[in-house]
């Protein structure tokens, strides 16, 4: 089993260290600067002058290898994505791959390496957001030929059966399956899967999802998107429910926008212009990856449960 095993530990006192919706989705903030440059030199590269070109481009900071987002083949929804607003810009799509996890921000858009990160939460303060183009939920994940049908992280049998969390640092309660269960004292049965574990292969974030086709754990509770893509890659049928009406100390659910440098007021106009034009196009494209969606203005209304096939 790939999973770190918390086992029998007790909760650490001063564990529950919440961070901010940024850190906790989309940026990592636990591997060393050495481990990034190794994976990032395996997956991307040389990172050095790119090409002359004609045209204009439009210059994408991405993660080489985190599907369903982004990967250098580019078959993520956010390379689709950056491909529909380079046509629509009548820009090419020119990429600068880093991982995304600890400094991506200092390593890509801050050092003028490219201008716009497609997947972001909305409003960090570190960057400028577009207005969203998506919201999404964290979301169990279980057999479909369980004898359960768990809806939400209040059902009593998340104490007894084996449960799979995410984890980008050393405190596995840094993102918010793991920081609920381990508020409410749920820690003997949680089996905790690092996002970036092995840089080095494809895909190490659906480590998870697959532990629960294997059997290794019960149910898994995992960032929406994540979940929804690859339940339908496994053996077998794996149902996915999000979390959208969990009330805990970290919210479940985000707005997703595409991000610029501060004070690049010019292309953040241009991105919005896209989105409102291509709302529906956009919308397709996500349902095609099967990402859970919430209404961008009805936040609290719930997703539809999808059942992988």
């Amino acid at each position: 089993m790939s999973s770190v095993d918390i086992g029998r530990q007790q909760p650490v006192p001063g564990i529950f260290q919440p961070r901010t919706i940024v850190t906790a989705i989309l940026a990592a903030a636990f591997i060393i600067l050495m481990l990034s440059a190794t994976a990032y030199a395996a997956h991307a590269g040389p990172r050095g002058a790119k090409p002359a070109r004609p045209g204009t481009a439009l210059r994408v900071c991405a993660d080489p290898n985190d599907l369903p987002f982004s990967n250098q083949a580019r078959q993520g929804f956010e390379n689709k994505l950056a491909d529909m607003v380079g046509k629509a810009l009548g820009e090419y799509v020119e990429y600068d791959w880093w991982p995304q996890r600890q400094q991506f921000l200092r390593h890509t858009l801050d050092a003028y390496q490219c201008d716009v990160v497609m997947g972001w939460a909305t409003g960090s303060d570190k960057v400028l957001t577009t207005e969203p183009y998506y919201r999404s939920a964290y979301a169990l994940v279980y057999r479909q030929s369980a004898p359960y049908n768990i809806r939400s992280l209040d059902s009593p049998l998340l104490r007894k059966l084996e449960i799979g969390v995410h984890s980008i640092g050393d405190d596995w309660a840094d993102l918010p399956g793991g920081a609920v269960l381990a508020k409410r004292g749920i820690v003997r049965n949680v089996h905790v899967y690092t996002l970036y574990q092995n840089y080095s292969r494809p895909n190490p974030s659906s480590d998870l999802i697959k532990a629960v086709a294997d059997g290794d754990v019960d149910v898994a509770i995992a960032w929406g998107p994540l979940a929804g893509y690859f339940a339908p890659r496994q053996k077998v049928k794996l149902k996915v429910v999000p979390l959208a009406h969990t009330h805990a100390i970290l919210s479940f659910q985000f707005s997703i926008s595409m991000a610029v440098r501060k004070g690049d007021t010019r292309l953040l106009g241009k991105l919005n212009r896209f989105l409102q034009q291509h709302r529906k196009a956009i919308h397709a494209l996500l349902v095609s990856y099967n990402v859970p969606l919430l209404p961008l203005n009805e936040a609290q209304q719930p997703p539809k449960v999808a059942t992988a096939q």
